[in-house]
């Protein structure tokens, strides 16, 4: 016990104490070592962050390198120094790196900033998501069809860049699809990884059209390693669905000015005057497919086996 006494001791009391202080201040590069080191450590997460504060505090502990050499002359506080700057310097080029491998065509980055970047997620994940449908943006031209009622096979998950496609069953109009919506979201939701169906309803590209699509055995293997992902497209397809829902809503009349809601399914509530559709002014903004057409449509031909 008395061993430790004395070490704890000779510790705090061997060395001398501060008995004056030096009148004058440092001299101009220490100080701008420390403005370095306070701005540097304000820098956020994420790749730009690092990039910041790696960058910041690199040029503080260059600072404090050089401050070491010529003022302090102490060879210690300059290795130390001289080595944390070349740590943050290497860091720096590592991360730099990082975000070039991870840059992405002008319509693969404007879909980040529209719909996953929103979502918080990063962009290490969405660079798995994008190689999934190998980077590829398919272009379907006006009038042609991306689906056939009773043919196309579901076979891929596919999301509308661009322009705006009309769904019909037996040549009568459901609803439209635009930019930021899952093309066939009911029909992905319906089967299992397992299981194979057709399309109850026909796609047909109103304008020109441009969408992503990922193969669905890929995109389950994608599930497979990356559960996050898959709880991410779960959400997505399920907010799809629900948009899809509410436009068939719409146009679902039971007689005497009265809409079914499916919300209520006991209650009849009267039906809104119509309104015009409104397209999305900008081709990645998130529109409404709603609209109103007259008549009785029967809005059950929408799901799939």
């Amino acid at each position: 016990m008395g061993e430790n006494a004395s070490f704890w001791e000779s510790l705090i009391y061997a060395h001398p104490t501060c008995t004056t202080w030096k009148q004058e201040a440092e001299g101009s590069i220490y100080h701008l070592a420390s403005i370095l080191f306070v701005v540097g450590f304000m820098g956020g997460s994420g790749f730009f962050g690092l990039l910041y504060v790696f960058s910041l505090l690199g040029l503080g502990f260059l600072c404090s390198s050089v401050w070491a050499w010529l003022d302090v002359c102490a060879a210690d506080i300059f290795s130390w120094n001289f080595i944390l700057f070349v740590i943050c310097f290497i860091q720096f080029i590592y991360v730099t790196y990082q975000v070039r491998s991870v840059s992405f065509d002008r319509e693969f980055q404007e879909l980040y900033s529209a719909l996953f970047q929103p979502l918080g997620i990063s962009l290490t994940v969405y660079r798995k998501i994008v190689l999934c449908c190998d980077a590829e943006v398919v272009t379907l031209e006006k009038e042609h069809c991306y689906a056939m009622q009773g043919k196309t096979p579901i076979d891929k998950l596919s999301l509308l860049v661009s322009g705006r496609i009309r769904v019909t069953v037996d040549g009568e109009f459901l609803h439209y699809i635009f930019p930021l919506q899952f093309l066939d979201s009911p029909e992905w939701d319906s089967l299992r990884p397992t299981e194979e169906g057709i399309f109850q309803v026909t796609l047909t590209a109103e304008t020109d059209c441009r969408y992503v699509a990922w193969r669905r055995k890929k995109l389950y293997l994608l599930f497979a390693k990356h559960r996050f992902i898959s709880r991410l497209f779960s959400i997505l397809i399920g907010s799809d669905i629900a948009e899809k829902l509410y436009a068939l809503n719409d146009r679902v009349h039971v007689g005497k000015g009265f809409r079914y809601d499916i919300r209520l399914p006991n209650f009849y509530h009267v039906s809104l005057p119509e309104t015009p559709p409104v397209q999305p002014s900008h081709h990645l903004q998130r529109g409404s497919p709603r609209r109103k057409p007259t008549g009785l449509t029967n809005c059950g031909s929408f799901s799939t086996p």
